[in-house]
């Protein structure tokens, strides 16, 4: 450690260049302390942006609730916009005035820009807790610089989710414009959709929520599309932009990623169609065509979108099965969405398949897993089920729904999807409470987790005598 004098250099350029110091103070924090640096940041940011939508400015008619319904709706979505779930008690556009709706949108902003900086510079702290081979490999996977460098990671963090949101806002634009919107709302309405929608946020601001925009193709498109990259991963988009023309270039995470993600939404979209396409009370009555587009639309949304042009509760319970697992897997690692993150998906059944075929190595890709990949992927897996039922039971007691909607909302809120059954619009404020805690949970567990798994290296000078206990 560097012991700084009273009247060293080093502590004058301290105090005249603040922005420094905060600079190694954070870069300080991230080495110590990844999961506490999560934690409080994170908290941190919800409470303000709480406070700011408790003001009464932030309401269109602050008298039409309670005190303590206000203080709940307001922790509720400042946890909803930050963690970019977005479900939400109340109907955005009619609750809150446009004061309060550019709050949400900054939460929003502000919480994707920090999962995605926050995942990598966890990635960084993992990095340098192992060895020289392990943290070649652990660098490639989050595409993680020096220690060091939080700033300059931070810059091309934010430079990847501007680029990405100007893009889709311009080519939201023109058709804001063609459906009858004067120019200054096209304008918000393009920037509002474009954060939501590559954040993987699911809020919407007009009546309806998605299903505004049903008969839509275009707008429809563009929402998914952005869905879709924010869900890949920072390091999956940054991998994709710099060797887009070379695949096989790409490394075993963006590899796992792109097949996990085209299967689950593969057999998300087959089933969709099948369970819903006789339904009268979503899909029944329209066209081939237009049934193709929305259930395409609903087949990408529980990656963690959670934009919905159907009401959930009028589809079938299948159909809210399906969901329920797809929002459980979520999207990829160090992205906006949240589940469990289809990696670990991929490395469980890679490992299942290798156990069937007794096999003493898991190959995928040309290259092999460790065990300690595996062993994280299965406590990801079973930390967040423990979560989700915990979570499950505890809604259970507080409201009065039954198991099927509470058990999807819980997961919705889990894996910051923001599809909703309903519950979240009912259930009363200790309810909402209960809701956001496993938001926070749900946005921080798996990342903090595995953070803080990967960075133990306790190696042992001893082993005991093996033993296989009869399994299955």
């Amino acid at each position: 450690m560097e012991l700084v004098s009273k009247n060293s250099p080093q502590r004058f350029d301290r105090i005249l260049r603040p922005g420094r110091w905060v600079r190694d103070f954070v870069d300080d924090l991230a080495v110590a302390s990844p999961a506490r640096l999560a934690i409080g940041s994170f908290v941190a940011v919800v409470a303000f942006f709480a406070i700011l939508l408790m003001l009464p400015a932030s309401m269109r008619d602050p008298g039409s609730v309670s005190q303590s319904e206000q203080i709940a709706n307001a922790v509720f979505v400042a946890v909803s916009s930050v963690c970019v779930t977005g479900l939400t008690p109340v109907m955005t556009e009619n609750y809150w005035s446009d004061f309060g709706i550019s709050v949400i949108t900054a939460g929003i902003q502000v919480g994707g820009l920090g999962i995605l900086t926050l995942a990598s510079v966890l990635g960084m702290a993992v990095s340098r807790r192992l060895g020289v081979r392990q943290r070649l490999i652990a660098q490639q996977a989050t595409s993680a610089l020096n220690l060091g460098q939080v700033g300059t990671l931070l810059k091309t963090v934010v430079i990847t989710i501007v680029t990405a949101e100007a893009i889709l806002a311009v080519l939201m634009f023109p058709r804001f414009l063609i459906r009858g919107e004067s120019i200054g709302d096209a304008v918000w309405y393009s920037v509002f959709y474009s954060v939501s929608a590559f954040n993987n946020a699911g809020f919407t601001i007009h009546p309806g929520g998605g299903a505004y925009f049903a008969s839509d193709p275009w707008i429809l498109s563009l929402l998914m599309l952005g869905v879709f990259v924010g869900a890949l991963g920072f390091p999956v988009v940054l991998m994709i932009a710099m060797q887009w023309n070379h695949p096989r270039k790409w490394d075993l995470h963006t590899k796992l990623t792109l097949t996990t993600t085209t299967a689950v939404l593969a057999i998300g979209l087959l089933f969709l169609l099948i369970f819903e396409s006789a339904n009268p009370d979503t899909l029944g009555d329209k066209n081939a065509g237009h049934t193709f587009v929305e259930v395409l639309f609903m087949a990408v949304m529980p990656r963690s979108g959670g934009f919905s042009t159907m009401d959930i509760a009028d589809m079938n319970q299948s159909s809210h099965l399906l969901m329920d697992l797809m929002m459980f897997i979520g999207g990829g690692s160090s992205s906006t969405a949240g589940g469990i993150k289809v990696t670990t998906v991929a490395v469980l059944v890679l490992a299942a398949y290798a156990e069937a075929r007794g096999l003493q190595d898991v190959h995928v890709f040309g290259r092999r897993l460790t065990s300690s990949t595996i062993k994280l992927s299965i406590s990801v897996l079973l930390t967040g089920a423990i979560i989700v039922f915990i979570g499950t039971l505890a809604m259970l007691q507080i409201s009065a729904e039954p198991l099927d909607k509470v058990l999807f909302e819980v997961i919705s809120a889990f894996g910051t999807v923001g599809l909703s059954s309903g519950v979240s619009a009912t259930v009363n404020e200790t309810g909402l409470y209960c809701l956001s805690v496993i938001m926070l949970i749900g946005r921080l567990g798996t990342i903090t987790l595995a953070a803080a798994l990967s960075m133990q290296d306790s190696v042992r000078l001893y082993r005991y005598p093996e033993e296989r206990p009869v399994v299955g």
